[in-house]
């Protein structure tokens, strides 16, 4: 069916909804600490500075002493706007429309009887005044979204699950309902996402058996999807990679269709593992032990908390001063030197490995390969042509993957029992960087800080997750000098080559 309505027809069946419903009126576990003593501190040790507190903190925590850690934690830590404090106040997803206002159970009548009648023109209007008005409604975004489809307006249907499925995204009859319409239009991939990542967000709901299920069966056809389309490309797709590698001198540029097609296939953990080979070639790579294996224990420490357990995860640092770090593909983690350093404490820099954390268990790098731009973004940020390296990679990740790994980074700190806002402060400090020296790569393609930041606040506040926990101050600020003097060793090495040249 098609829905013929002109303008004047929808403004006064939206004056003529409206009106009628006006009659009826939501540490590390360092493993070098030892084991507490009876007598934390001495008798007359009083810490003074932030930075004393803080350290005597953690040492009460990690001792059990949770309520005298937390009075400390209070002194340092300033609290969150009042707002955000007293919580927000989004609507509770509503199914039942005798829990609606009456102007809305007016227009959800209004609805069926358009149904029962085929008045197409009330249908619609009434679903859209419902959606618009009363977005906690949820089965008004289902059902509006099925007549799209009957309609022959796919996509516009997808669009409206996927807006819902933003703004309750832990509805699982609204997710069910946006990856039965992702797999109807034979988008495998999509759907396995959608199925993942309600699975991976809501680990103790009843449902998530249900979820992993439908993410194995929706991948496995996926799979079956890249081997037609592999089967189906021809000779002339495909580009000369040895010409594409003498030219840039990029290991990727010999990637076109048919590889990158063929590469999927083998799984995110070896497109990971193939690109972060090439990359730890090209990249000038910290070989320090003990600032590799402090990264290291965090990242395994965190990594355990994924729920994805079929991923190898290896942490890598990179020998610049940036603030800088991305995920590709089956748990290969790079960071920056420059983000142990300008970090304020080991939460804070568990938050930046959490966060590129969740955009891989969330297989964000490998939707981006299938989309076609993971290839392009390694190119374009890897200098292999023997030039300095300042910005690295950025991967193009939209707006609502970025929250995605923000509020699952957040939740894995919170299981590895770091203070809770440790992604948050990792906003503030990343703010701070971009002020001081200009926009920095890793935020340049990020959502605004302030933004992330209330909605992180948000998050900790309406959970209440425990901000309160470790900061891990002292061992951070050790490993923290031995990085600086990495740094100041690589600048002087780089100012005697410049000096003989």
């Amino acid at each position: 069916m098609k829905l013929l309505l002109n303008y004047f027809t929808i403004i006064i069946s939206l004056f003529s909804l409206q009106n009628l419903a006006l009659a009826e009126t939501n540490t590390l576990e360092n493993k070098l600490q030892k084991p507490p003593s009876t007598k934390i501190f001495p008798s007359n040790f009083q810490p003074e500075t932030p930075e004393q507190k803080l350290a005597a903190a953690d040492r009460l925590y990690l001792a059990g002493e949770k309520a005298a850690a937390e009075k400390l934690y209070r002194e340092v830590k300033a609290p969150f706007s009042e707002d955000i404090e007293a919580k927000i106040n989004r609507p509770k997803p509503i199914y039942e429309p005798t829990e609606l206002p009456i102007k809305a159970q007016v227009y959800w009548r209004q609805v069926q009887e358009g149904l029962a009648k085929n008045l197409e023109t009330q249908i619609f209007v009434a679903l859209n005044l419902l959606v618009k008005e009363y977005p906690e409604f949820i089965p008004a975004h289902i059902k509006l979204a099925e007549v799209l489809k009957a309609d022959e307006q796919t996509e516009l249907a997808l669009e409206i699950l996927h807006q819902a499925a933003g703004l309750y995204p832990n509805e699982p009859e609204l997710i069910k309902a946006q990856i039965t319409a992702l797999a109807n239009e034979k988008k495998w991939l999509e759907a396995t996402l959608s199925a993942q990542q309600f699975a991976l967000m809501n680990p103790e709901h009843s449902q998530v058996d249900e979820f992993n299920q439908l993410a194995e069966t929706y991948r496995k056809k996926f799979q079956s999807q890249l081997k037609s389309k592999l089967r189906g490309n021809t000779i002339a797709n495909v580009v000369t990679g040895a010409l594409g590698v003498a030219l840039t001198g990029s290991p990727f540029a010999a990637m076109n269709a048919v590889q990158t097609t063929a590469l999927m296939l083998r799984g995110e953990s070896k497109i990971g593992k193939n690109l972060a080979k090439s990359a730890t070639k090209s990249l000038p790579m910290v070989e320090d032990e003990t600032i590799l294996e402090y990264v290291n224990t965090i990242g395994q420490k965190l990594a355990k908390m994924t729920g994805r357990n079929e991923f190898e995860y290896q942490f890598y640092i990179i020998n610049d001063e940036n603030l800088n770090a991305f995920a590709l593909p089956g748990g290969q983690i790079f960071i920056n030197l420059g983000a142990i350093v300008k970090t304020n404490s080991e939460a804070e820099l568990a938050g930046l490995l959490a966060h590129e954390l969740a955009h891989t268990v969330l297989s964000h790098g490998f939707q981006l390969m299938s989309e076609g731009n993971l290839i392009s973004s390694v190119t374009q940020y890897i200098p292999y042509a023997g030039g300095v390296v300042s910005n690295l990679i950025v991967l193009n990740y939209s707006r609502e993957m970025e929250r995605q790994a923000d509020v699952l980074g957040t939740r894995i700190l919170v299981s590895a029992d770091y203070a809770a806002d440790g992604v948050r402060n990792l906003m503030k400090t990343l703010n701070k960087d971009k002020e001081d020296r200009g926009i920095i790569a890793w935020l340049s393609t990020h959502p605004e800080t302030a933004e992330r930041v209330r909605y992180l606040e948000e998050l900790i506040v309406n959970n209440g997750y425990n901000r309160y926990a470790y900061e891990g101050v002292v061992y951070h600020g050790k490993i923290q000098a031995q990085a600086k003097a990495l740094l100041v060793e690589k600048k002087k090495d780089f100012s005697e080559i410049i000096d003989r040249e």
